[in-house]
């Protein structure tokens, strides 16, 4: 079977965590997306990262450096380059369309990525609830407002970029999680999955 999940939205939304446990409770496998640019940012410092994106492996997504706040400045700045985005199209569509269905997270995959997706959701919350769980994963040394003007200028700079900006897909589900709890977000995500995937039998 193939059954596609596209789940988009800003920073610090919840949608990764959403995606992880979408994908473990149907069986599907997961690709955040986000990885991808992390790793060709990292990758392609003082090096063409069109030529990083063509040779990326899903090797390459192991790093246990794609996590930190300078791989997402890195990614963020090679994120609006056409060729890169090309480079990483049929990687991603792939992944989508393998067998036994895929989660994709990003800021794109519902309107770029994989416009035909049998379920699309777009998980966002607010920008202060997002800049206080990144401020938790950071640490106490951080500072709220600085945090909160990186995730204005992140969500500014998706928002805006001519390459696939991040905006909702029309047919896309709004979750917005600013006052829900992980588990509240997971279930509603999965019931609407379960209808679609109820819907093809």
């Amino acid at each position: 079977m193939k059954f596609t999940v596209a789940i988009d939205g800003p920073a610090a939304a919840g949608k990764g965590t959403i995606a992880k446990a979408v994908a473990a409770h149907f069986g599907f496998a997961h690709l955040d997306t986000g990885l991808l640019y992390r790793a060709v940012g990292v990758l392609s410092q003082g090096d063409d990262p069109v030529k990083v994106a063509r040779a990326l492996s899903p090797d390459d997504l192991q790093r246990d450096d794609l996590r930190s706040a300078a791989a997402a400045e890195l990614a963020s700045k090679v994120a609006p380059n056409l060729d890169v985005r090309a480079a990483l199209l049929t990687f991603q569509r792939d992944f989508a369309r393998r067998e036994g269905g895929a989660v994709l997270d990003g800021r794109d995959i519902g309107t770029v990525i994989c416009p035909d997706a049998e379920v699309k959701l777009f998980v966002t919350a607010s920008a202060e609830v997002r800049a206080k769980r990144r401020l938790a994963e950071f640490g106490p040394d951080a500072s709220f407002n600085e945090v909160l003007a990186d995730v204005l200028a992140r969500d500014k700079r998706d928002a805006e970029r001519s390459a696939a900006p991040m905006k909702p897909a029309q047919d896309a589900l709004l979750l917005d999680t600013s006052n829900l709890s992980i588990d509240a977000a997971v279930t509603e995500a999965v019931a609407n999955i379960t209808k679609a995937l109820e819907g093809r039998r």
